[in-house]
């Protein structure tokens, strides 16, 4: 875990700035919704904190849903009256399916539903309803679920990469660890596996070059290997004067990820997107299947148990620093 998380930090962030909100929301209608939203907000996380996994998807889900309507109402690229969300704009089925095989869908790019507009926001895609995405390929797009996968398939997780380095001096060549490629990558240890990997992540597909074990520039790659799985390897891309290097990568707290493409969209989602995804998909099955959610979080008998459970306890630690971020990139 590269991570470190302090809500109780974060949201005395959130809750100092309702004095003086940011961006749009400084009078009127937008700054009654942005206080009253966090307010909320941190209420359902802080009530999450206190009970147990059977009815914690539903505090957190809420919680960061009202903390959506703070950030649209921060937001100075919503005018007039677009910073008003209004539903959903997803939703979760396949309840009947394996877990990791639910469906989720979203409403169209023209909808006022709080996840589409969000996405536009946050230049992060959306899907519409004719090509759901898995829950699996949104799960793994979570940093806190490396050691967590929900089935033996071969995986495309988010890659750490050293932030240091993604924002160093401007400098022609950018060269740089991809950390956490996984076991059946490295074990293939051949250029085309590497490279048709390296395809599915929109930053990753643009590199220049790795390291290979030989001096040919068709070698095999070199990889450094983890004694507890997966490995690294070295990469660099071209950097023309005035690229702008950390659009290879999008920021969870104060570390960098390369993230893979949602599958029908060929785009990497914003972190903040990809959390909503997962925690309302949780929601939903607690919500709406009961009997199906205390089956899935029963821990002496289904082995999704424990990494929901750590999903939701980590969601808790690490969402509010992920709002504070996003308010402050919405409305500067």
């Amino acid at each position: 875990m590269y991570m470190k998380a302090d809500p109780d930090e974060a949201w005395e962030k959130l809750r100092a700035s309702r004095a003086n909100p940011p961006g749009k929301a400084g009078g009127g209608a937008r700054r009654k919704t942005y206080a009253a939203a966090l307010e909320q907000a941190e209420q359902m996380f802080r009530a999450a904190a206190v009970v147990g996994p059977a009815t914690r998807p539903l505090q957190v889900f809420y919680g960061l849903s009202q903390a959506g309507r703070a950030i649209a109402a921060a937001a100075v690229d919503l005018k007039d009256e677009h910073w008003r969300l209004d539903g959903h704009g997803i939703r979760a089925s396949g309840f009947d399916k394996p877990f990791a095989d639910i469906e989720i869908r979203t409403d169209p790019a023209t909808s006022r539903g709080s996840f589409v507009r969000l996405s536009r926001l946050l230049d992060s895609p959306v899907w519409g309803k004719d090509d759901p995405v898995r829950l699996e390929d949104v799960w793994d797009l979570l940093p806190v679920n490396l050691e967590y996968p929900l089935t033996d398939r071969n995986r495309h997780p988010a890659l750490y990469t050293n932030d240091v380095s993604i924002h160093g001096d401007p400098h022609p060549l950018l060269h740089v660890p991809v950390c956490d490629i996984p076991d059946w990558v490295i074990d293939s240890g051949s250029q085309e596996t590497v490279n048709e990997f390296f395809a599915k992540y929109p930053g990753l597909a643009q590199h220049h070059e790795y390291v290979r074990r030989t001096p040919r520039p068709d070698g095999p790659p070199d990889f450094t290997r983890y004694d507890r799985g997966g490995g690294e390897l070295r990469v660099s891309w071209l950097m023309p004067q005035g690229h702008e290097r950390v659009g290879l990568t999008r920021s969870h707290g104060r570390s960098r990820w390369f993230l893979p493409a949602i599958p029908p969209t060929g785009r990497e989602p914003h972190l903040l997107m990809a959390w909503w995804s997962v925690v309302y998909t949780l929601s939903m099955l607690a919500r709406y299947e009961p009997a199906g959610w205390a089956g899935l979080i029963r821990v002496d008998s289904n082995h999704h148990a424990v990494p929901v459970e750590s999903l939701l306890k980590r969601a808790i630690d690490f969402l509010p620093g992920l709002i504070v971020a996003t308010v402050e990139e919405v409305s500067g």
